[in-house]
């Protein structure tokens, strides 16, 4: 039984290393892919892991950290790689797949046979650097698993009737036609909504009379909202852009169990933390007229409810920023500050490598192992 070794840093995975992988697994038994990642890289190893175990549920994927120093030419480094390597893999290794020159060299110290797989990356010309360097432009080639862990997700909040919907549908069209990778941009509607017209209808269903004064909301609702609410955002970033557009969140719905039920919610602060948002856009109820549409009845708690979101944006460190004045003045602003979030978007460089011979990478490519 041949058991085969792929390693690299995947960072992040593409379809490079997909095609090394699939290549590899299809001329082994068994194969093992190791995930060796640096404590000074951004994407954390065990999240490295996890992608390449829902892409690759038949290889057995492992991950080590590897802080040894990079140099090629170095044999007491080489032996302390090794050694990192060994203590991850323990069993013996028959066959090393890369698609790189230090292959050989790598196989000789696992006591395996090297086979090369696509070295002139012609197959995939990608490579970890270059999507590190440009996200946007190489996102055809990241599976649903690695682009729902980097896109940027912009979470639209606020008070009743104030916008937010509005806001959120606006600017998902307005990334759209940008075209490319931006076309697949999606929003995320508020499922707090969605369960609230459930809510009604089930009330009418007893009493056709019944109104939203009705209705009312228990603590142990707020949870299933807020992981509901992740959980759709999940499966939207898996298919859409580099950029995410929420209607609202799971921080969100603790302002709402405020609201609704008083004081804060350990459950929903809990699954709240458990999403990763990177900028919040707050809709001012100034200028906004109240539009009862038969799930609202809060207009005199607007104020409130946005001093509360400002007050808990500010307490928890979320970057955000105030949408004020018309439609058009929020969305040019909105706009603005999430061109500049992804303006921001960086990884962290890996180890700088040394002792290499020199070659021709594609957009830079300059990684170890798989990448």
């Amino acid at each position: 039984m041949s058991h085969g070794l792929v390693l690299g840093k995947f960072y992040p995975p593409h379809a490079g290393h997909h095609h090394l992988i699939r290549s590899a697994a299809a001329k082994c038994d068994h194969l093992t892919v190791l995930v060796c990642a640096s404590t000074v890289e951004s994407i954390p190893l065990e999240t490295r892991v996890r992608w390449l175990r829902e892409e690759h549920p038949d290889a057995e994927v492992v991950g080590t950290v590897d802080d040894v120093p990079v140099d090629y030419a170095d044999p007491a480094i080489w032996a302390a790689h090794m050694a990192v390597f060994r203590a991850a893999v323990p069993a013996p290794v028959d066959v090393v797949f890369t698609s790189e020159h230090y292959g050989d060299e790598l196989a000789r110290r696992f006591g395996a046979v090297h086979v090369p797989v696509d070295p002139a990356r012609g197959t995939f010309p990608v490579s970890g650097t270059a999507v590190r360097a440009d996200p946007a432009a190489n996102w055809h080639f990241l599976s649903p698993a690695v682009r729902a862990g980097l896109a940027r997700r912009v979470v639209v909040v606020g008070a009743e009737s104030t916008g937010t919907t509005t806001m959120a549908r606006a600017l998902a069209r307005h990334y759209r036609r940008r075209g490319g990778a931006w076309a697949s941009t999606r929003w995320v509607p508020e499922y707090g909504r969605a369960y609230s017209e459930e809510k009604l209808t089930a009330l009418r269903a007893a009493d056709p009379a019944a109104t939203w004064a009705d209705a009312e909301f228990t603590t142990g609702e707020f949870p299933l909202i807020a992981a509901r609410q992740n959980a759709d955002e999940d499966r939207a970033a898996r298919l859409g852009s580099p950029v995410l557009f929420c209607d609202t969140d799971s921080f969100a719905t603790s302002v709402w169990h405020e609201r609704y039920v008083g004081g804060p919610h350990p459950g929903v602060l809990k699954i709240a933390e458990e999403a990763e948002h990177h900028l919040w856009l707050l809709t001012d109820h100034v200028d906004v007229p109240f539009e009862d549409d038969g799930l609202r009845d809060g207009e005199h708690l607007r104020p409130w409810m946005t001093g509360r979101f400002r007050e808990e944006l500010e307490r928890t460190g979320r970057p955000h920023i105030l949408l004020t004045g018309s439609h058009r003045r929020r969305l040019a602003a909105a706009v603005r500050a999430v061109d500049a979030l992804l303006a921001g978007w960086r990884f962290t460089a890996p180890l700088a490598e040394s002792g290499l011979p020199e070659r021709r990478y594609p957009e830079g490519d300059d990684e170890s192992g798989a990448g």
